[in-house]
């Protein structure tokens, strides 16, 4: 039995193999080497639960797949429960420049036939004759690393036993991807956040929060409770103060107890026992709710290499949803030019200080932006994903697919010079879907000529096909020459989702209307 000390030892030994292997896969791409991907959703899982169709989101790392145009590169992918097989070769004629059953000759999927609500990571932990067969696919572990979607100390372990260094986060670090540790990593950077107060234990520790924060703001209406890891904005409640307050302390936190009673949760099944019983076991934050005539919810992605490299990956435009309006459905690429380089110089801060702390990785910090009218543009940081997300996988996409890269003001042009935009989503989503097959579903979209094209360069990616049959659930990534066409061929794929399973359907109406304030902000 290894000790905790000896497993964190020997997983920063591994970690220092990390860059000469990254190095190696990415600058000569047809020499052997192999990337293991576990798509573990390793979060609290009963927060996890509350979000539609979870099992199937291990299937969005599938475009990694597309790490098999390198020649030399050999993929193992992990999942809990089998990916039909028409939707891995779906990803695999995605490739450019190389023969699909080439591509397939040097992919293994590999199941572990466990549908249990655990973190996928946990279940292959438990099978030794997995991590054996894990092991032996390896073969040369000086060739080889590990990509997960999250890191935890459940991935830590994983990498220690295999002998393979893990391209993401070190699990001490993970602090800092919580409500709380965001905070603090704002303030190190210098930047601005929302007031508040972080490292909260307790519902009564958030009352008294509350309080202090309308006697800092004393127009303040509302506030938000955060859970430290909630998933996807689904740990979130909004809080309304009482109007008017007491005057006395004892009446004021008396009035904000009993308002609780009126808390929007962001998860319907969310209760105010069940979410400060969650409250007080990983903590979390109390801070004001930002609001003016128009809000905005902006993301930056960066990436530290294990090179040590801080880059700037990409910017996006947010839709929020949910009971709270604070629950990811989807996303445009690029963020509005108005404040893209103010929300991107403070990202670069925050991301110095990660690195300088030690991350590496994909992440993303989350930002809201706000003016009234005739004001200039004011941002606060309000979180960091430390670890892919949302908007990972659309970007991924467009670079592996169109071969282009981010000029200096934050665009994007394909390897043909043309500028290239996106809306994505992973809540496209409707009861008539439910019932079909990949196989339907494929057929629906080729018959229809929804599919990407690598001549325009444009159309339409899926993911998460998986969860269709059971939930009805759908990811889409709409890619076009101008935000106007991405918008169109969204529009377009409900419309023949629509009209093949139910015609007189409407669906989708919250998701669309996320992005009705700020139509082609791009153009």
């Amino acid at each position: 039995m290894v000790s905790l000390a000896d497993e964190i030892a020997a997983f920063k030994l591994l970690q220092t193999k990390l860059p000469k292997i990254w190095a190696g896969a990415h600058e000569r791409p047809r020499e052997s080497h192999s990337c293991l991907i576990i798509p573990s959703l390793s979060f609290d899982q009963e927060e996890l639960r509350k979000v539609t169709g979870v099992p199937f989101y291990e299937e969005r790392l599938m475009f990694l797949l597309m790490r098999l145009r390198r020649p030399g590169a050999r993929l193992m992918y992990v999942t809990s429960q089998p990916v039909d097989e028409d939707i891995i070769d779906y990803y695999l004629q995605l490739l450019v420049g190389v023969p699909p059953m080439h591509a397939k000759r040097r992919l293994t999927m590999l199941c572990v036939q466990d549908a249990s609500p655990r973190a996928l990571t946990e279940k292959v932990l438990e099978r030794p004759r997995v991590i054996e067969r894990i092991r032996q696919w390896i073969g040369d572990p000086e060739r080889a690393y590990m990509t997960c979607f999250t890191t935890s100390p459940l991935e830590r372990t994983l990498a220690v036993k295999l002998g393979i260094p893990l391209n993401g986060a070190d699990p001490d670090l993970l602090h800092l991807g919580t409500k709380s540790g965001s905070r603090e990593a704002f303030r190190m950077a210098g930047i601005e956040l929302p007031a508040g107060t972080e490292n909260l234990q307790s519902a009564e520790a958030a009352v008294e929060s509350l309080d202090e924060l309308k006697v800092e703001i004393p127009a303040l209406r509302r506030a938000v409770v955060k859970l430290n890891a909630g998933f996807s904005g689904e740990g979130n409640a909004l809080f309304t103060y009482p109007n008017p307050m007491p005057g006395e302390r004892t009446a004021r936190l008396a009035a904000i107890r009993k308002a609780f009673d009126t808390l929007k949760f962001a998860a319907e099944d969310h209760g105010k026992a069940g979410f400060f019983e969650k409250f007080a076991e990983m903590g979390g934050v109390v801070e004001e709710f930002l609001e003016a005539e128009e809000v905005r919810s902006p993301s930056v992605q960066l990436r530290i290499t294990p090179l040590g490299e801080l880059q700037i990956i990409s910017t996006h435009d947010q839709a929020l949803g949910g009971n709270s309006g604070q629950v990811y459905l989807g996303c445009r690429f690029p963020a509005n030019r108005d404040y893209r380089q103010m929300i991107t110089e403070r990202a670069h801060y925050v991301g110095e200080v990660l690195r300088d702390r030690g991350v590496l990785g994909r992440f993303a910090i989350d930002f809201l932006v706000y003016r009234n009218a005739g004001e200039e543009w004011q941002c606060g940081a309000i979180e960091i994903n430390l670890r892919m997300g949302g908007t990972t996988f659309p970007f991924t996409a467009l670079d592996f697919l169109t071969g282009g890269a981010i000029t200096g003001d934050g665009d994007y042009r394909s390897r043909t010079g043309v500028l290239k935009y996106y809306f994505a989503t992973d809540a496209l989503v409707s009861p008539s879907y439910r019932g079909l097959l990949p196989q339907d579903f494929l057929e629906i979209v080729i018959s229809h000529g929804l599919h990407f094209s690598p001549s325009t360069e444009t159309g339409v990616l899926f993911h998460m096909i998986g969860a269709l049959s059971q939930f009805g659930k759908l990811g889409v990534i709409c890619i076009g020459n101008s935000a106007q066409e991405a918008d169109d061929l969204y529009q377009k794929t409900r419309d023949v989702l629509d009209m093949e399973t139910d015609p007189t359907h409407k669906s989708h109406g919250e998701l669309m209307s996320m992005f009705d304030d700020f139509p082609h902000l791009m153009d």
